[in-house]
């Protein structure tokens, strides 16, 4: 039985991965023109791997304490420390196509929408079940199959406003589900490292940033003119940098804590409620329509996410990315 504490821990970082992943859309949205996708992915990468990198610190600190008072741990401590040095071909892979998909991320949230660019993420869950399977050979139930079935025909429902015309999809629409295909098999790439224990969350998360961050700020220029260096100095367009690097990765933190405390079924019950919240605040703060198209898309999606994770314990953190 689940103690009580750890319980309701559970609930207060499930309420803040809730409510920090449901402002990304609106923050990604609310942006000035001015700020192009390049750059804000490129100031978020950044910011992310700065918020993630004291936690790095503090986390392998916590590693070498426990080698210290329990010797016995050496070999599996010394590969969770460097671990990753053995991997660092596939890291680097990992941090480039993050960067290429955090563009197609905030490219494809400005087409689509911030209601059904939030419903879009959860498609996450289907392409982990699709590369854990081609990838890391891991089995997949029909219970699996009918629910990611069920889980598409509630987007389409959604995005297209009852039409079920698939033919209405934007270029916004395709971007999203390519972000997450992409993000996917990055994920279903870098699994085995944490089965192994040659690298944690944590870790994983700042040294992606990092690289993602380094490839998107030194290649910027090629694309853009040198003029927009002002960007960079502007204190709204700071801000916002700032906000969508902290929004993303404090949501990420909790999602990582929530795991933590009530695992992955329970965990990712409670953040698929995220695309309601987004609905609130784009409803509130940008003048997008929730329909009752969106309302029971949503339930469908939500109520799908559910059941796919509740037959795949494995999926774990890479269900939120």
């Amino acid at each position: 039985m689940m103690h009580a504490k750890s319980y309701e821990k559970g609930i207060m970082y499930g309420i803040f991965a809730i409510m920090f992943t449901g402002l990304e859309p609106i923050v990604a949205n609310s942006r000035p023109t001015v700020i192009d996708a390049y750059i804000f992915a490129a100031m978020s990468c950044s910011i992310q791997a700065l918020l993630f990198f004291p936690l790095m610190l503090l986390e392998r600190k916590s590693i070498n304490l426990d080698l210290k008072n329990n010797p016995s741990k050496l070999e599996e401590c010394n590969s969770i420390l460097n671990g990753w040095k053995k991997n660092k071909i596939l890291l680097i892979y990992v941090g480039i196509t993050f960067a290429i998909a955090s563009i197609l991320f905030f490219i494809g949230y400005q087409l689509a929408g911030s209601i059904n660019g939030s419903l879009l993420q959860k498609t996450t869950v289907i392409f982990a079940l699709i590369f854990g399977y081609i990838i890391n050979h891991e089995k997949i139930t029909y219970r699996q199959i009918f629910f990611s079935i069920v889980l598409f025909f509630g987007l389409i429902l959604a995005i297209t406003q009852g039409s079920l015309n698939i033919f209405q999809f934007n270029l916004g629409v395709l971007m999203l589900l390519i972000t997450a295909a992409i993000w996917m098999l990055a994920h279903a790439f870098t699994k085995p490292l944490f089965d192994r224990k040659e690298v944690t969350p944590i870790l994983l998360v700042f040294i992606r940033n990092t690289i993602s961050g380094l490839i998107l700020i030194l290649t910027y220029f090629l694309f853009y003119p040198l003029e927009n260096v002002i960007l960079f100095f502007d204190p709204i367009n700071i801000f916002y940098f700032v906000a969508m690097g902290v929004v993303y990765g404090v949501g990420l933190f909790y999602w990582y804590k929530l795991l933590q405390q009530l695992g992955t079924s329970k965990g990712s019950a409670m953040v698929g409620g995220t695309p309601l919240i987004t609905a609130l605040f784009a409803t509130i703060l940008l003048g997008e329509i929730f329909t009752i198209y969106h309302i029971f898309g949503t339930i469908i999606v939500i109520f799908s996410v559910i059941m796919i994770v509740n037959q795949k314990k494995k999926l774990e953190s890479i269900i939120k990315i």
